[in-house]
């Protein structure tokens, strides 16, 4: 007579098999996913206000882009291609996207979602509760509404409570520092 395990036995074997085929292949999917974004933005720095700060000053010929934004802002992800397409044609202007997300989504939403994007842009997270002071630091005008967009040089500003339309407009409002 063959062996034979109890049916409740047998069941608990299946659900077993069941969870580690399966953790198996999820596994093997998110590690996929890992290696395809890490090629865009492999390391995406996180700095309180006082760090970042200095990136928004210059004594350089160079031109600079500066946009705050974040996932959940539809007008942000909007003009994100115009900026994209912007760096891309100009990439004398150093362009910094300055994602307002949580540090904890890095990896499992920012990275694939600047993957999704074909975002290859420098971008660097903000991380720094106090929003009332390092706003009124940068403008005291901004009313800390996004996107928000910085140009500048050496030697001029140009702020923008605004999403940008095209690269055109970008590209208008580039001109205006000269």
């Amino acid at each position: 007579m063959p062996f034979s395990l109890p049916r409740k036995t047998q069941l608990y074997a299946l659900v077993v098999l069941f969870i580690f085929i399966t953790n198996c292949s999820n596994s093997k999917s998110n590690t996929t996913a890992n290696t395809a974004t890490s090629e865009v933005n492999a390391a995406i720095p996180v700095y309180d206000f006082k760090t970042f700060e200095p990136l928004l000053y210059t004594d350089t010929d160079k031109t600079y882009l500066v946009n705050f934004w974040a996932m959940w802002c539809a007008p942000c992800v909007k003009e994100l291609p115009y900026i994209e397409a912007f760096a891309e044609k100009h990439p004398d202007v150093e362009v910094i996207l300055v994602s307002l997300d949580f540090p904890k989504d890095i990896d499992t939403k920012l990275k694939p979602f600047l993957e999704d994007k074909n975002i290859n842009s420098k971008v660097v997270l903000l991380d720094d509760p106090d929003a009332n002071s390092w706003i009124d630091q940068i403008n005291p005008n901004w009313t800390g509404a996004i996107p928000y967009t910085i140009l500048f040089n050496k030697d001029k500003r140009l702020y923008f409570e605004r999403s940008f339309e095209s690269i055109n407009d970008i590209e208008t409002q580039i001109q205006n520092l000269n």
